[in-house]
């Protein structure tokens, strides 16, 4: 008896049809898998002075990623010995550098804790110092001539505290002159910056707020040139208040440390042109 058979349904066809695309698939995926090489990196095997050195000729050129890069991986597989610390010190500057301050001033902090009496600490404060005081908008001052003391005044503050540390600490660093020098210019500026507010609260009638700013300069910025037109907004406070004895008073005090003000003459229209040391941003 012949057996009967019955025909192929289109369904088992296409089974058949997606079994065999499937290995096809894997047989292609297998062989592919089979050819491709992971990527090696060139720097394998390097010892960290090496490492620290190729850190140090990217630095020389400029390219700060490269360099970042390089002493990331000097801190990573060698992170007890002395160049993982020069690493960090050199990460601080090519934040700074490459205008990333904030990242700049993260790898000081962790120098700082890691290595508290490292023999470059007075380096670190002089940078920090530097970080604050040349923010990345800074070098537009040369081209807008914007006065310094209208910058926001916590970034001058800290990098006061910064040079004053370094100061203090470490009198005979190398940086210190140069930390002495901005730190007093800091102290003009930072006088000159509450002089303006002294005057704006003046200039919208707030005659006691603009008095008690301008007593902050008297009080806490000793011997500072913005010093008299600070008592001159405090005159003018008092005179406006109608509070004529605490006005003479100011008179008084004006007429024994700057006898011949001009501020008397020409108000607060006297321009304020004190040393500006552009060339340091």
């Amino acid at each position: 008896m012949t057996r009967l058979t019955s025909p192929m349904t289109p369904l088992s066809l296409f089974q058949r049809i997606g079994r065999a695309f499937s290995i096809t698939c894997a047989c292609l995926l297998l062989a592919a898998c089979g050819t491709t090489k992971t990527p090696t990196d060139p720097t394998a095997g390097w010892t960290a002075e090496r490492l620290y050195q190729d850190a140090k000729a990217e630095m020389s050129a400029g390219n700060w990623a490269q360099a970042r890069t390089r002493l990331e991986q000097v801190e990573a597989r060698y992170p007890f010995g002395i160049y993982a610390q020069q690493a960090l010190i050199d990460q601080a500057y090519i934040n700074w550098k490459d205008e990333e301050p904030e990242q700049a001033l993260a790898a000081i902090d962790r120098f700082q804790k890691q290595y508290p009496n490292h023999p470059g600490s007075d380096y670190m404060l002089y940078l920090k110092g530097l970080i604050s005081f040349t923010p990345p908008s800074a070098s537009l001052m040369k081209f807008t001539m914007q006065d310094p003391s209208e910058r926001d005044p916590k970034g001058l503050s800290e990098s006061y505290e910064a040079f004053m540390q370094l100061i203090e600490r470490y009198p005979d660093s190398r940086y210190a002159n140069d930390a002495r020098l901005r730190a007093r210019w800091l102290v003009n500026t930072i006088a000159q910056n509450e002089v303006h507010v002294a005057e704006y609260y003046y200039s919208r009638h707030a005659y006691v707020a603009a008095i008690n700013r301008a007593q902050r300069v008297i009080t806490d910025f000793q011997g500072v040139p913005i010093a008299e037109r600070a008592l001159y907004i405090m005159y003018l406070s008092y005179d406006k208040l109608g509070q004529t004895e605490l006005r003479d008073d100011i008179k008084r005090v004006m007429d024994q440390n700057y006898p011949n003000s001009e501020y008397f003459k020409t108000g607060l229209k006297k321009k304020v042109n004190y040393w500006n040391p552009i060339n340091w941003f």
